[in-house]
């Protein structure tokens, strides 16, 4: 079986809605990520920003700029996605699990709260945590990236608005 023909299998089985059958539960986990993510990254960051300010042997024109080098950016970004992701994972092997039950010999789950109950009886609290390891090996990277841009692109946009 080739992508193209299951996208033609599942366009002839259950039409257009068909590749967005997932969108609740994918949802489900990525709008907590997100929220956690954002918020973990905003605490990261006033805490950094708060602990240079107060530091003795900051310089007196950095520690009166809100602003954080790329290198705390990255390491922020990178910290705020892990707190995200295990916040999250849980969510996400749940999310994986029922959008692949197709493809397993294993009994299809009948619920969301039948899964859970599954998972946690046949293989324990840490299967909720499996695949943490590679899910933060693309995440990690992705949103530090994502997070030192946005303080470089932020402050560049600020300094364009001064100069008017």
């Amino acid at each position: 079986a080739s992508f193209r023909q299951a996208v033609k299998t599942i366009y002839a089985q259950e039409g257009l809605l068909g590749f967005y059958s997932a969108w609740r539960p994918t949802m489900a986990r990525n709008i907590p990520f997100v929220i956690a993510t954002f918020t973990a990254n905003d605490v990261l960051k006033q805490k950094l920003l708060k602990a240079r300010d107060s530091s003795d042997d900051a310089d007196a024109s950095d520690s009166s700029s809100n602003e954080l080098s790329v290198k705390q950016n990255l390491l922020i970004g990178v910290s705020s996605a892990l707190i995200g992701a295990i916040i999250t994972h849980p969510a996400d092997v749940v999310k994986t699990r029922l959008m692949t039950q197709a493809a397993s010999k294993a009994l299809p789950y009948t619920s969301t709260m039948d899964c859970i109950q599954t998972i946690w009886k046949t293989e324990g609290v840490a299967a909720f945590y499996s695949g943490f390891v590679q899910r933060s090996a693309y995440m990690g990277p992705l949103w530090s990236i994502q997070f030192a841009l946005n303080g470089v692109l932020c402050k560049s946009f600020e300094e364009r608005k001064n100069k008017k």
